[in-house]
């Protein structure tokens, strides 16, 4: 099955690929539905310097025109951002986007099955999709999408509008290594900590690079969820980020709000409500996972092609 007709790569990724160089794949969503502008843009603009200056190239991957590009240029972002009609891409998204040639942002999952088919083992993103408060039978797609996509996943948890302690149950149950980066507790992305504990620890990039490379030689197809907690100076009282939450809820919920709608009015209406704190927040760490993501490509590089000796 010719899957790569629909692939089209950046001249840096492709060189990177070839030379089994560290890559990092960067999703989209977080640009086309997750920020508003000019942050989206200005978050593009510093998330590729990000992982250069730590030794990967970055591969940011969204559907411009019906193909799906691995590496964009600020152009295509800037086309991709502004197109008249656009998705947001998971793994049921990408026939009808690809088929119609329609333009849209890659999230989580579908970022996972775009980076796993190039070939790019790591990928940064903001925070995962998860169980939500309520209805509990609306589950994000990134969920199994990590249960079978050998990838290592840099975040900051799960976005704290969704249930977590179910959340760490799924992941559990679909064999998903939550890994706490230099941390024994789950991260409630704006907030440091969640009081939830992960399955384990890993305090470096090569302690990272070796507990995936475990994992996937026994066979075992799931992604290694990386999980970092926000930069110290921008994370944010628990307590206030719960309160804003509880509202936010509480007007979805009086609006309708349903389906995809959901996750981007509620960060939307938490950010107004923390008095645009949690957006700071937000782009902190996605800053930090970014730098996190490419240490871990290059420890993983390494660990799998180690240099000749002299």
């Amino acid at each position: 099955m010719n899957t790569q007709k629909y692939f089209e790569y950046a001249p840096e990724v492709s060189k990177a690929k070839q030379s089994a160089a560290p890559l990092v794949a960067l999703e989209t969503t977080v640009l086309t539905h997750g920020l508003p502008y000019p942050q989206n843009v200005q978050l593009a603009q510093n998330m590729e310097p990000e992982v250069r200056k730590h030794g990967a190239t970055p591969a940011t991957i969204g559907i411009l025109d019906g193909l799906i590009h691995v590496g964009m240029s600020a152009d295509q972002i800037e086309r991709m951002i502004n197109a008249k009609k656009l998705r947001k891409i998971s793994r049921r998204d990408f026939a009808p986007a690809i088929a119609r040639k329609e333009s849209g942002g890659t999230t989580v999952a579908g970022t996972l099955i775009a980076a796993h088919a190039a070939g790019i083992p790591v990928f940064a993103t903001g925070g995962i999709g998860g169980v939500h408060r309520s209805p509990a039978f609306d589950i994000s797609a990134d969920l199994p999408e990590l249960s079978r996509t050998p990838v290592i996943v840099v975040c900051a948890g799960a976005k704290s509008i969704l249930d977590l302690p179910a959340t760490l149950e799924y992941l559990e149950t679909a064999g998903v290594p939550v890994v706490g980066y230099q941390t024994d507790e789950f991260p409630a992305f704006f907030a440091a900590s969640s009081g939830l504990p992960v399955s384990v620890r890993a305090d470096s990039p090569e302690e990272v690079a070796a507990l995936a490379d475990a994992h996937w030689s026994l066979g075992i197809g799931s992604a290694l969820l990386v999980v970092a907690p926000p930069p110290s100076e921008s994370a944010l009282p628990a307590g206030d980020v719960e309160n804003a939450i509880a509202q936010a809820l509480l007007e979805a919920e009086q609006q309708q709000v349903r389906g995809q709608a959901v996750t981007p009015f509620l960060l939307e209406r938490v950010s107004e409500l923390t008095g645009k704190e949690s957006l700071e927040t937000n782009l902190a760490l996605l800053l930090n996972n970014a730098r996190i993501a490419a240490q871990i490509s290059v420890a993983y590089a390494r660990l799998k092609n180690p240099p000749l000796r002299a």
